[in-house]
């Protein structure tokens, strides 16, 4: 599932920092090739507000600047939307599963990281050094999105009678999940931050995609067919998915 093609450095050798001014600020910008890009490309990542042109061939180079000072308001736009980042220190507050949870350094106990959970407020308990928590946070987090999302990706496949080749964990900017050709599943880490009902929803669009390698409508029936409602997750996602990306960024 795709929001915009993901299109990487065909080299370091061929990228350039050049800046551009915003609205009084300077805001660096990363210019790179990449012949299987069809025509300039702006980018700002949801999550730092980093800004990158791409171009399809180093003739296009020349242009690439111009280019983003013509894109300058919707640059400022994405820009402007971006998310304070919240890092996991203690006293932050993340969501898991859907649910706000507020991490808690307990430097006394031993056991890693651990739920403590009321009907009213709930906790992601941290043992250990101080500057070891937003690693262990994060650690923790990727370790639950995996076991969950093997989960759903289990028991969508199971009921289909298929068997991805393998079952990978990522954390790309401009994407929820993918499915190759050769049937590995990528997925979000942090889908563990959202409802359950998001994950699985996830889970079973690229599940379907096993059967189908497109959108066309057996695509979305299959879907439909796994998991029920998919246009509730779906507005979940579109809501509030550029939120996930503040945290615990390194």
């Amino acid at each position: 599932m795709t929001t915009k093609p993901t299109i990487k450095p065909l080299s370091n050798r061929r990228m350039r920092q050049q800046v551009l001014k915003i609205g009084g600020r300077t805001v660096p910008v990363t210019v790179t090739t990449n012949p299987r890009a069809r025509k300039l490309i702006v980018r700002v990542h949801p999550a730092t507000g980093e800004v990158a042109v791409v171009a399809p061939s180093t003739r296009a180079l020349e242009r690439a600047m111009d280019f983003a000072r013509s894109e300058t308001d919707w640059i400022s736009d994405r820009l402007a939307a971006v998310p304070t980042p919240v890092p996991l220190e203690p006293g932050d507050t993340v969501p898991f599963r859907g649910r706000l949870h507020t991490v808690r350094h307990e430097p006394q106990e031993r056991g890693g990281v651990w739920l403590d959970a009321g009907p009213r407020k709930a906790w992601i308990a941290v043992a250990g050094r101080r500057e070891h928590v937003p690693r262990r946070v994060r650690d923790w987090l990727r370790a639950q999105a995996r076991t969950e999302i093997n989960e759903a990706v289990g028991q969508f496949a199971n009921a289909l009678g298929l068997k991805p080749t393998r079952i990978a964990l990522r954390d790309p900017s401009t994407r929820w999940g993918s499915c190759s050709t050769t049937g590995v599943l990528s997925f979000s880490w942090r889908l563990i931050l959202a409802p359950p009902y998001v994950l699985n929803y996830v889970a079973a669009h690229e599940v379907a995609h096993l059967v189908h390698m497109n959108h066309g409508p057996r695509f979305w029936a299959l879907v439909e067919h796994l998991v029920g409602d998919t246009r509730r997750p779906r507005e979940w996602l579109r809501r509030e998915g550029s939120g996930l990306h503040r945290y615990g960024l390194v």
